[in-house]
């Protein structure tokens, strides 16, 4: 026989509440408290997204106006080249114009020379070789008899009238003029002509005119036509 001893009952084994809890998240429930975590973290992204956004319009606008700068400074380097490379070539065309200016009197005596029938020998070819340096340097001779007076580059010393002009005339030059490019650094002087006062300009009516004025006079000098 068996003895139980009394006051002592078996009892179901509970599991206690620890238990409970491993195995409810191992059967993937969770508690409130865990839901709300993931909204908490979502919250903070839009934060950063914001953030980063702002960021990023900032530096689209530095990026923006450094641009502008930038362009604004090239702009200004090129008109400075353009300024400089002017300035460089005036004052090259100045300092020519210059030199050339004090070589016009011994090109004028060259000229005389030549004139004259003096221009031999070394002489000649001393004369010949600055003439072709100044004509290198750019240096262009002007003035011719017979072109239009122009007070541009003409310089009028000596005045006349003569019947055979129908405008102010060169009629002598007495020292070449001289430029450089569109430069003038010297006019051409010059006598000039200008139409007698009160000349009427003959045109070919009146010329006709009178050629039949002169042979109806000559008709009349000699009796008439003769008869047949």
């Amino acid at each position: 026989m068996t003895e139980e001893t009394p006051g002592f009952e078996e009892k179901p084994d509970v599991p206690s509440g620890d238990a409970t809890d491993d195995a409810a998240e191992a059967a993937g429930t969770t508690s409130p408290q865990a839901e709300e975590v993931p909204a908490d973290r979502a919250g903070d992204a839009h934060a950063q997204v914001a953030g980063l956004t702002a960021q990023l319009d900032q530096t689209r606008t530095a990026l923006s106006e450094r641009t502008a700068d930038l362009q604004r400074l090239q702009a200004e380097y090129q008109n400075y080249r353009r300024r400089v490379e002017r300035d460089r070539v005036t004052v090259k065309e100045l300092a020519v114009a210059s030199l050339l200016t004090e070589l016009l009197p011994v090109l004028d005596d060259i000229g005389r020379a030549r004139e004259h029938g003096e221009l031999v020998g070394g002489f000649k070819s001393v004369a010949e070789s600055l003439e072709t340096v100044a004509a290198k340097m750019g240096l262009q001779q002007f003035g011719k008899e017979g072109e239009p007076f122009d007070p541009t580059i003409h310089e009028a010393l000596m005045h006349s009238y003569a019947p055979d002009v129908t405008e102010t005339t060169c009629v002598a030059i007495l020292q070449p003029g001289y430029r450089i490019g569109e430069r003038t650094i010297r006019p051409a002087r010059v006598a000039v002509a200008e139409p007698q006062p009160g000349a009427a300009p003959k045109d070919a009516g009146s010329a006709a005119k009178e050629s039949g004025t002169e042979e109806k006079s000559a008709d009349e000098e000699s009796g008439g036509p003769e008869e047949g």
